[in-house]
């Protein structure tokens, strides 16, 4: 029975790897055009929330989003979100707005996706210093032109314990703080049951979820209030984790 559920989980990990690269390209032209053209780029952007949407209908996993109430139209914000599963980004897909990632620089090394990925958002070296440096100026620039942001504040899949995450670091607060951008905890519970971070990189059917939490005001916040900020945002994100994966829900993956 257990080699059953392996070769199927198998079988479901190719197929949802194949849908990815079928969708990306299928769309890739809209990116491509979009690129060119720079007013466009916020609409290139923008399809990643039909990519969202059509890569988990496709796997058939529904996605709960829960909180959009709390996001106002025409406002911009700094997303900070827990991260323990490379699904993170695709379903942060979901939020509905021009809203910049910033990631890893080895997104920007993949064929083609890598392409779009260094045109419309925002890759760092997090080993370099001089690269986090002009990280923070590109976000700062990104917020300039009207675009929302989205962070992982734990650095990357760092933590070796999920649903317990690592320590937040300044830079997204920082951000927020000197451009007065309200900050929008993001919840996603239950990708790490998905797609865990291991090595054998197998997906596995589950639901998924989005929370978006109440903003934090940042408005009269200065440098000094970070620590602040980090702990606040923590806290509501990770009590949330520890509300929607309760005992048996966690240990039943």
């Amino acid at each position: 029975m257990k080699k059953q559920m392996l070769f199927l989980n198998r079988l479901y990990s190719i197929y949802a790897f194949v849908v990815f690269c079928l969708l990306f390209l299928l769309l890739f032209p809209a990116f491509f055009i979009c690129i060119q053209i720079p007013s466009w780029r916020s609409y290139g952007r923008k399809l990643n929330y039909y990519w969202a949407h059509a890569y988990f209908f496709l796997l058939a996993i529904r996605v709960n989003v829960h909180g959009k109430h709390h996001l106002k139209k025409g406002q911009q914000y700094l997303f900070v979100a827990n991260h323990f599963s490379y699904l993170d980004i695709a379903v942060m897909g979901y939020i509905p707005r021009d809203a910049i990632f910033v990631g890893k620089s080895s997104l920007g090394k993949i064929p083609l996706f890598g392409y779009m990925f260094r045109k419309l958002h925002i890759d760092v070296d997090r080993g370099s210093i001089r690269s986090r440096y002009e990280t923070i100026m590109r976000a700062k620039d990104a917020l300039d032109l009207g675009s929302s942001l989205i962070i992982f504040p734990e650095g990357g899949i760092v933590t070796k314990n999920p649903p317990h995450m690592a320590r937040f670091k300044d830079g997204a607060f920082r951000i927020a703080v000197e451009k007065q951008i309200p900050i929008i905890p993001i919840t996603i519970p239950y990708n790490h049951i998905i797609l865990p971070d291991d090595e054998r990189l197998l997906l596995y059917h589950h639901k998924a979820a989005v929370i978006f939490h109440e903003p934090i005001a940042v408005v009269g916040k200065t440098l000094d209030d970070i620590d602040q900020l980090k702990e606040q945002a923590y806290e509501v994100i990770q009590n949330s984790l520890n509300k929607a994966l309760n005992v048996k829900v966690y240990e039943n993956r």
